[in-house]
């Protein structure tokens, strides 16, 4: 299975891609492979457009994306362009995530004969930044339900049944069936730790006095 770091769209409150911050002396996309190369796992690439990633020494694959973070909560643009197109089993790793190596491990060795959803759910650890859950990676085995789910988001949307611009919960919600304005936190597999994206500068002092 390929591990894809995704590392496209724009965003335009920063002044770099934000997958770059550095934590520690490290940016997150580095921590984010070395934990990768640390349970085991060589077959990883990047998913950009932005020639800057190429300095990791890895794949970088180029494809159409519009998406835009206008800001630390909003989106703009077809979201789930974000989606490296393939049909290859495939783990999406988002990579304005910094992960935990726990958070790591259960990834890695989660199994799933179709497709799975990793992401943060109440009741939040103490050391868990935001007051909202955060989603962190899809592994997919079977690709045939990411796109049909994909395409039933758009359907739903040009139908005006959303009650906000659809993202990875609502994606997750036409994957599993279940209301599309409604978030099963029960539905996914649930990481509670510091593991966090990264929204603006103020998340990464939250973060930092974790990793080790």
């Amino acid at each position: 299975m390929r591990y894809i770091i995704m590392c496209g769209g724009d965003y335009y409150s920063w002044r770099w891609p934000r997958q770059l911050t550095g934590i520690n002396g490290e940016s997150i996309v580095a921590r984010t492979i070395r934990l990768l190369r640390g349970n085991g796992v060589q077959d990883i690439a990047i998913s950009s457009n932005n020639p800057i990633f190429e300095q990791f020494g890895l794949p970088v694959l180029r494809h159409e994306n519009r998406y835009e973070a206008v800001g630390s909560h909003i989106t703009a643009g077809e979201w789930f362009e974000a989606f490296y197109p393939t049909t290859d089993p495939v783990c999406y790793i988002f990579g304005d995530v910094v992960f935990s190596p726990e958070a790591i491990k259960t990834i890695v060795q989660a199994e799933t004969e179709s497709i799975r959803f990793f992401a943060s759910a109440p009741p939040f650890a103490p050391e868990y930044p935001k007051q909202w859950a955060e989603p962190f990676a899809l592994k997919v085995q079977n690709t045939e339900w990411l796109w049909n789910g994909i395409e039933e988001v758009r359907k739903l949307e040009a139908d005006g049944q959303y009650i906000r611009k659809p993202i990875m919960w609502e994606l997750w919600s036409a994957i599993t069936g279940g209301d599309p304005n409604t978030i099963d936190y029960n539905s996914y597999t649930a990481i509670n730790d510091y593991t966090c994206d990264i929204d603006d500068p103020g998340d990464i002092q939250k973060i930092r006095q974790f990793i080790r």
